[in-house]
């Protein structure tokens, strides 16, 4: 199979387009993968390093109100779409795939323009801008949430989940627990917000960490490299010593060891931490940005929370009383985490990546 994939600008669409070429070159070696990103996004350094074959092209998004720099927006997508051209040619794909950002509009234009089969995937409960656009004519559609399926035509799209989730489940390992100075027999509640941390989170978690002293659980707190240093300040400014049962540190490494392992997740609901998540049937307290494309976040987290798989707190009632109770109420029920738990593990689909190589397959001419 020959195969170029396009998704970029954030890791929410690079890691699902990353996992599933992993997976097809898993099964089959002689696979031949090319990558098209974006010039300024993350996976111009994340796919080289990853071994697959990239190429870049130049692109922005549109403004939603009105500006002459939408008429720079257009001209780049036509630019776009004709280097975009040159590659498939050259390259022969036996189809493109899709899995969102700016740049996957241009490749995957061009391609349905000269009759290549494309397939796109949404990760999140809202349907992105480009994948609006690219589903008019699109071969098949995969989604992540059923929520999704709506937002097409009838018999085009197919919940297959995120390929991302079957990269965690499938990596499961050892985690050294006395690197946190914490015990693997405790259970465990982990509290981040993110790569880059979320201050609202971490400023309530500061607030409320001295409640947690004591407590039959333990607490893994991570701040964030970004933000480490100010939570450390905020720490010494409130003379909070940290009890033998919680761990602060600015990022876990291995998170993929560490998450099948905890008791309770609490944090932000993007889509691939959702998968990943669902994929190990995780209760979860999620904590929505408000900051993000569409609201998806909160709408993310409504699925969830309406399967009885989750907790939600918003933004705006987020603080360290809100923030303890919820946690202490789940921690000190174990039969509530359960139910929970089980809801997830429905929703997560953890051979998502198999499913939508799957879907993928059955589009090749």
């Amino acid at each position: 199979m020959r195969i170029i994939v396009s998704g970029g600008g954030t890791g929410g669409h690079i890691y699902p387009a990353l996992a599933t070429v992993k997976r097809l070159k898993a099964l089959e070696p002689d696979t031949k993968v090319l990558y098209i990103g974006s010039e300024r996004g993350l996976e111009g350094n994340i796919v080289p390093e990853a071994g697959f074959d990239f190429k870049s092209l130049r692109v922005q998004g549109f403004h939603r109100s009105l500006s002459l720099d939408n008429f720079k927006t257009i001209y780049l997508f036509l630019k776009a779409t004709r280097e975009a051209k040159k590659y498939l040619e050259v390259f022969k794909p036996d189809v493109v795939v899709g899995t969102g950002g700016y740049v996957s509009g241009p490749v995957l234009y061009a391609a349905q323009q000269m009759g290549i089969p494309t397939v796109i995937h949404e990760q999140n409960s809202v349907v992105g801008v480009t994948n609006k656009f690219l589903a008019r004519k699109v071969t098949k559609v995969g989604v992540a949430f059923p929520a999704a399926l709506p937002a097409f035509k009838d018999n085009l799209a197919t919940v297959v989940g995120n390929p991302r989730a079957q990269e965690v489940v499938d990596g499961q390992g050892s985690f050294n627990w006395d690197e946190l100075g914490l015990s693997a027999n405790v259970p465990t509640v982990l509290v981040f917000g993110g790569s880059q941390g979320a201050i609202k989170i971490n400023d309530s978690m500061v607030a409320t960490l001295n409640d947690f002293a004591e407590k039959p659980y333990q607490v893994i707190f991570v701040t964030g490299a970004k933000r480490y240093e100010d939570v450390k300040q905020q720490m010494i400014d409130r003379k909070i010593n940290v009890a033998k049962n919680i761990a602060v540190v600015p990022y876990i490494s291995n998170m993929p060891q560490l998450m099948p392992r905890v008791s309770l997740v609490v944090g932000r609901a993007g889509a691939t931490s959702l998968a990943e998540q669902t994929a190990l049937g995780k209760p979860m307290i999620l904590i929505p940005s408000p900051y993000v494309t569409n609201d998806h976040q909160t709408k993310n987290a409504r699925s969830l929370a309406s399967a009885g798989a989750a907790e939600m707190i918003t933004e705006d009632s987020l603080s360290g009383t809100t923030l303890f109770a919820t946690i202490d109420q789940l921690m000190t029920d174990e039969n509530k985490r359960q139910i929970m738990a089980n809801a997830a593990m429905k929703m997560g689909v953890p051979d998502a990546a198999d499913q939508f190589i799957a879907l993928i397959k059955s589009v090749i001419k």
